[in-house]
């Protein structure tokens, strides 16, 4: 099976994308981690199928497979590489879409200066629907994690997170407890670890371990859910702009009952074919 693709990444998240409206593309998990190996294939945090819509509403249909083989449920930095992707491969010539994903509807937007912004929909705090194992809905909750008792807030942005706030983001435990967090056994469905250096009102830094793919250069939900989490515990004021190892994201949230809004930029790398 010969597959063509495209090598994408937002701030150096990166992705192999396909066509699956033109091309018929069934990728088994054994094949989706052969792509993702930087040294045997492709190379990629995530591989991104672009699908015929399954509704008259929507434009199309996103599905996202982390480099372990499983499919999740939202990524923010695919949602901006997935409007440059089919508006290069002729499949829409519209600047804004509403794309169907495992977690509801996103309206991405093809900005004239090259940045996409997505609507990426309201954040979710109640424990059940994150899901994350808990008898109260506090803000800040303690979670332990190996010897030590950590402060995290607990927020789906269509996918799991856990934002905890650091004092020097290099110097953050993430190696260690970045895997003991994403499989912590109080998020049955395993969870995305953010650690956030507040820099100002209007400022963050970020480094994310995401589930399923380790720690990535950055992290467009991640980016979202900590920036809800500063807002909300009155650590931040909207806009906020997010530093990662891969470059700057803008997020925007308005408070509870509001959408957030994230900006930043996409990057083709270069297009090829490969067979599996």
């Amino acid at each position: 099976m010969k597959l063509k693709f495209s090598k994408m990444h937002g701030l150096g998240n990166d992705f192999v994308v396909f066509d699956g409206v033109r091309q018929p593309v069934t990728l088994a998990p054994a094949q989706i981690r052969h792509l993702a190996d930087r040294h045997f294939g492709v190379g990629c945090d995530q591989i991104l199928l672009v699908e015929q819509a399954s509704r008259a509403e929507v434009d199309f249909r996103y599905r996202i497979f982390n480099a372990d083989g499983g499919e999740v449920e939202q990524c923010g930095n695919g949602a901006r590489c997935f409007v440059h992707f089919v508006r290069q491969q002729g499949l829409t010539e519209k600047n804004e879409i509403r794309v169907e994903t495992m977690s509801g509807v996103i309206c991405p937007r093809l900005e004239a200066d090259g940045n996409v912004t997505v609507d990426m929909g309201m954040p979710v705090f109640e424990p059940e629907k994150i899901p994350f194992i808990s008898p109260t809905a506090d803000l800040v909750q303690t979670l332990r994690v190996g010897d030590e008792e950590v402060a995290i807030t607990a927020v789906s942005m269509g996918n799991p997170h856990a934002v905890q706030v650091v004092a020097d983001i290099d110097a953050a435990p993430l190696a260690t407890q970045g895997p003991l967090i994403e499989s912590h056994p109080r998020f049955p469905q395993r969870v995305n670890a953010g650690f956030m250096q507040v820099a100002g009102r209007q400022a963050i830094r970020l480094r994310v371990f995401e589930r399923g793919a380790g720690e990535t250069l950055s992290c467009g939900t991640g980016a979202c859910a900590a920036v809800v989490a500063g807002i909300a515990r009155d650590l931040l004021d909207s806009p906020v702009r997010v530093t990662t190892r891969g470059g700057e994201l803008t997020i925007a949230w308005g408070g509870k009952g509001t959408t957030v809004l994230m900006s930043g930029p996409a990057c083709t790398v270069f297009t090829g074919e490969i067979e599996l």
